[in-house]
Parts: C-alpha cells; sequence; structure tokens
C-alpha cells in the first residue's frame, strides 16, 4: 500500500464517534492538500477492506456527498446515531462535529 494511501486509512479510523472529517481535511493531514479526490477513490474501494468508518467523511459543505439514497440515509443514520445532529438535507455543522487533533 502507498504511504498516502496507508495514511489516509490510519487518518479515518482514528475519527471517533460522534465527529466527522472532510476529505480535504484528511488529504491535508495525510500530506496532499489537494488530494481530495483521492481520499474518495480510498474510502470507495478500502472501506470494506479496512472496516473503515466511512459515514464520519464527508464534503468540504459538511454535506453527505453520497449520490445513491440507501447509502445516503445509511450515512446519516449512523451519525445520527453517534449524535451528530444532520440537517434534513444531510449537513453537518463542521464548526460543531469536525475532528481536529
Amino acid at each position: 500500500m502507498k504511504p498516502f494511501t496507508q495514511q489516509v486509512v490510519t487518518i479515518i479510523k482514528e475519527i471517533p464517534p460522534g465527529n466527522v472529517m472532510t476529505y480535504g481535511q484528511i488529504a491535508a493531514w495525510a500530506g496532499s492538500p489537494r488530494g481530495a479526490r483521492q481520499v474518495v477513490r480510498i474510502l470507495h474501494s478500502l472501506s470494506g477492506k479496512h472496516d473503515l468508518p466511512w459515514h464520519r467523511v464527508v464534503n468540504a459543505k459538511g454535506e453527505i456527498a453520497i449520490k445513491d439514497d440507501e447509502a445516503r440515509y445509511m450515512q446519516q443514520l449512523y451519525l445520527q446515531e453517534e449524535g451528530v445532529e444532520v440537517s434534513e438535507a444531510g449537513v453537518v455543522d463542521l464548526a460543531a462535529y469536525r475532528f481536529s487533533h
């Protein structure tokens, strides 16, 4: 596994319940500030294999970015179960729930 990919996997695993991170934030922490799309691909391809808490990752606006209705609903449900407030439009208040070291 490439170092960037390993860093991304490690960072996502460290997001605690009740918190979220953005794709761009994860990319920056992993050493590639412009690598948000790579984070999306890594999350999509490795979530199952590495048991990643995929539901704790949102876009830069705090929005659930998944297009599939069922997966979108599941992400919202998982976040709410962890105490994260998600608006009807599928938006998380990043000021309240963003994880940072």
